[in-house]
């Protein structure tokens, strides 16, 4: 399986999952045109991809948009465009096929994305090997940001704001948003000695 040492940006979940079965990297979706009003994801996606973001849409008209968007937010950041083959169909969880016709990520056969992600590997081998690659973490749980203050208490939002500030990201993020963010940056115990030391 390649590996890359940054960030690949998708619509939907259902094209992380697919991207995660044939590559090994952070993979990060933009809940569709739902990144156009998320500010906590623009900044994450910026944080993440200091070094570089490859971006991965649907071949279609909503792919473009999308992938226009994200290098508009993106700017002065590396970003490398993938493209999947315009494959007539429709994925199987959906009753009818997309507007254009085509397949999106998630529909693509997975040795076809396995060979788009080759060839990208053959022309940027900066970017690909073990070291580098954030390791994806399960987002914290109730409990555990209950337990560190992180939600549920009068402080709760400040102290979340402060540990972002500390790990370089966007403060006011919701405890959601901000369980999300942190499993992808950092883990339990790096978040418990920060919230110490506050």
């Amino acid at each position: 399986m390649i590996t890359l040492n940054i960030p690949v940006i998708v619509e939907g979940k259902y094209d992380k999952i697919k991207v995660k079965s044939v590559v090994a990297a952070t993979v990060i979706s933009t809940d569709g045109f739902g990144i156009f009003n998320n500010a906590e994801k623009r900044a994450l996606i910026r944080r993440l991809g200091q070094n570089g973001v490859v971006i991965l849409s649907d071949s279609d008209g909503g792919g473009r948009v999308i992938r226009s968007h994200l290098r508009g937010i993106l700017g002065g950041i590396p970003v490398y465009d993938l493209y999947t083959p315009q494959i007539a169909g429709k994925e199987r969880r959906k009753a009818a096929p997309s507007k254009a016709g085509y397949l999106g990520v998630e529909g693509v056969p997975a040795d076809v994305l396995r060979g788009i992600f080759e060839k990208f590997a053959e022309a940027h081998p900066e970017l690909c090997g073990m070291d580098g690659v954030p390791s994806e973490k399960p987002p914290f749980t109730n409990m555990q940001m209950f337990e560190l203050g992180l939600t549920g208490r009068d402080n709760s939002a400040a102290l979340r704001d402060e540990v972002c500030r500390k790990l370089g990201l966007p403060a006011g993020m919701s405890a959601k948003a901000f369980a999300e963010a942190v499993g992808l940056v950092s883990d339990f115990d790096e978040i418990e000695k920060i919230v110490g030391e506050l």
